[in-house]
């Protein structure tokens, strides 16, 4: 049975109220929100890549399917964050996100042509997206042989079409955003040898170290306990 975490009030009095999480597929983003929100008896606020129908195809044929890919998402995360504020209105609620509204950019940039970018930004820049500031961004990162065994391991089916090199870019273009990234405290965490599914001390650890930022840029480094 799983050791439960137990946090004082004071320690609950200084968590983040909004967590977001970051991290090319297959690194974890989804597990560590709901652990998280299930530890801090947040809400979560999740992506929804499963409504996608243009998704699967995507995987099959990136070229002729980004555009519509995108745009889906991009309504998509612009309806969430549309819907999360007019709830916040009423009665203001912590949770756990497992992405960053700011990274929808970064995907375009990273998967569109010269042509659909231009129509991407059209669209991007008359959507009203009035995304609240996370307290905390958390951004997982892991090298590309141990997100393509994830992603192998996890078993589902249209995902196995993805490739080292589609990841590689990713993680290139995830890189350069945060290397820029201040609008929220920001944790960056090597994930490649954690299990916070199975490992509960390592989970608690990082529990910990998360209940001592405050500001700026940390990085986090645990290795298999």
């Amino acid at each position: 049975m799983e050791e439960q975490l137990v946090l004082t009030d004071h320690e609950r009095a200084s968590l983040p109220r909004f967590i977001a999480i970051e991290g090319t597929i297959g690194v974890g983003k989804t597990t560590l929100a709901k652990r998280l929100a299930s530890t801090f008896s947040y809400d979560t606020l999740l992506e929804e890549a499963d409504k996608n129908p243009f998704l699967d195809k995507f995987y099959h044929d990136r070229d002729s399917n980004a555009l519509p890919t995108q745009l889906f998402f991009l309504f998509q995360r612009a309806q969430q964050m549309q819907a999360l504020r007019q709830g916040d209105m009423f009665e203001p609620v912590l949770r756990v996100a497992d992405f960053l509204i700011d990274k929808d950019p970064l995907f375009a940039q990273a998967t569109l042509d010269d042509n659909e970018l231009q129509i991407y930004h059209q669209v991007y820049s008359r959507l009203t997206i009035d995304a609240p500031t996370p307290d905390l961004v958390i951004y997982l990162q892991a090298p590309i042989g141990t997100l393509i065994e994830r992603i192998r391991q996890r078993g589902i089916q249209a995902e196995q079409q993805i490739d080292g090199q589609y990841l590689s870019v990713l993680n290139e273009a995830y890189t350069r955003f945060f290397h820029y990234y201040d609008r929220s405290p920001l944790l960056i965490i090597n994930a490649t040898e954690i299990d916070w599914v199975n490992n509960n001390e390592s989970y608690q650890e990082l529990v910990k170290y998360i209940l001592t930022i405050k500001r700026g840029r940390h990085y986090y480094n645990p290795t298999t306990l």
